[in-house]
């Protein structure tokens, strides 16, 4: 998401997974499409834990260097105002029409894991406490979530541990990075996700979430669910539900989820340097969607441009320059879920119709459970006027596509129409938009701090 922000403001689409080398691996996914579903979960499993790092390395990660690597994605140039806080696919959207930097809260360290089977979260509560240790020691000023997910995860935990850290405080590359580029009296907004999740404390700064945002709540992954029997009994586990260590207290959602010990290292910040800070509350991660897709939507009538093309995006299959070049309304969506299906339905029963509705779909590799089934998600598209179809995912494949991670922007290139890239939306129009419609956003909030 922080590639996608940042090569959109020096012009530039956004590649595969942020990589233009993962272009060339479009011909290999496709011919490993046609193997049997067997061997395109185990290939699937590789490929997406082979990102993971070996204990030791991440032990001695320093999480300054991340945030220098990060602030050096973006131009150099003045900005009304950036972005800090939770990782949102609608928020990159934000970020491009506002013409304004990004820089996350949260990072994803992917940990190297061979031995702790994804149904064990009892072997993964500690399986990495000396590397957690020593992580935490090297960096004050991170909290570590270790996030355990058997269902949407299944297949990456079998090399992968989901180590997520959040910064409790911006640091000097950061802090840098805002003295350098920010106007006199730019505002600093606050992304903060409030949702939370049930964690195991492991130690001082330490918590193990069991499961995460998608298609189960917290009480189902622990108190069984029909659903979770089957799923395990499809995976020859002979139980009725995961045997997890008990939570004893609700922390921010590892993955989406605000640490509020940053706002106030940022509003004293703020303070020292003549800033202004404004907090953008949302309880859900696809909370922000509708406001930015109502927002571009209203931008696009202001230049006196058609609005009737909604691209519907899908955890990291988004792309924010084609999104702008072809007259698409963006509506992000955080995973192929029953809840997002939902919610995405509630937007289109709120809106006025749209002629065309283009959907990409995250493949993970599994039919877990809460998975919206193809047939859902066709009925949906039948919400278009004139058509509704899926962009850049094999549905006779679909969760187990292994090209549709690399083929979405094909998909969208494919858009006939063509438009050109606009000037920044200035902020005072945000304000306008959100003055006279903010009201239709009710799990949406945005106040000033200082």
């Amino acid at each position: 998401m922080a590639i996608a922000t940042a090569r959109f403001l020096h012009g530039r689409d956004t590649p595969p997974l942020g990589r233009p080398s993962a272009r060339a691996l479009l011909p290999l996914a496709i011919a490993a499409n046609r193997l049997p579903i067997g061997l395109r979960e185990t290939i699937y499993s590789v490929a997406s834990g082979a990102e993971a790092r070996p204990p030791g390395r991440l032990a001695a990660v320093d999480i300054e260097d991340i945030a220098a690597a990060i602030v050096r994605l973006y131009p150099q140039r003045r900005y009304p105002a950036v972005v800090l806080g939770s990782s949102n696919g609608a928020l990159v959207h934000l970020c491009a029409a506002l013409g304004i930097a990004w820089l996350p809260q949260t990072l994803l360290l992917p940990l190297r894991q061979r031995h702790v089977p994804p149904d064990e979260p009892m072997r993964a509560v500690h399986a990495f406490n000396d590397t957690a240790r020593a992580l935490l020691t090297r960096n004050p000023d991170l909290v570590l979530h270790h996030m355990h997910d058997p269902n949407q995860d299944r297949l990456t935990s079998h090399r992968m541990a989901y180590f997520r850290v959040k910064r409790t405080r911006l640091g000097p590359a950061y802090e840098r990075f805002l003295t350098n580029t920010l106007d006199t009296g730019a505002v600093l907004f606050l992304a903060e996700c409030t949702r939370r999740w049930p964690t195991t404390q492991v130690s001082e700064r330490h918590v193990f979430q069991f499961g995460a945002v998608g298609g189960l709540e917290p009480h189902q992954y622990r108190d069984g669910d029909p659903r979770v029997a089957a799923y395990l009994r499809r995976y020859g586990i002979p139980r009725t539900r995961w045997e997890a260590p008990p939570s004893d207290g609700e922390s921010p959602e590892a993955e989406w989820g605000f640490e509020p010990a940053l706002r106030d290292d940022v509003i004293a910040f703020a303070r020292r340097h003549g800033y202004q800070v404004r907090r953008l509350i949302f309880n859900d991660p696809e909370a922000l969607s509708p406001l930015v897709a109502d927002l571009y939507r209203w931008w696009y009538a202001e230049r006196g441009m058609p609005s009737n093309r909604l691209l519907i995006e899908s955890f990291i299959l988004l792309e924010p320059r084609w999104t702008l070049l072809t007259g698409c309304v963006p509506y992000w969506s955080v995973f192929p879920v029953q809840h997002s299906a939902e919610a995405l339905a509630r937007y289109l029963d709120e809106s006025d119709t749209y002629d065309f509705l283009h959907l990409m779909l995250f493949c993970h590799g599994v039919e877990s459970v809460g998975l919206t089934t193809v047939d859902q998600w066709r009925t949906l598209l039948q919400r278009a006027r004139v058509t509704g179809m899926f962009a850049g995912v094999d549905i006779r494949r679909y969760p187990s596509d292994l090209a549709a991670v690399f083929s979405y922007q094909r998909a969208l290139r494919a858009i006939p129409a063509r438009y050109p890239i606009p000037e920044p939306l200035p902020l005072h129009m945000f304000d306008t938009f959100f003055a006279q419609h903010g009201h239709r956003y009710p799990n949406v909030t945005v106040e000033t701090a200082n």
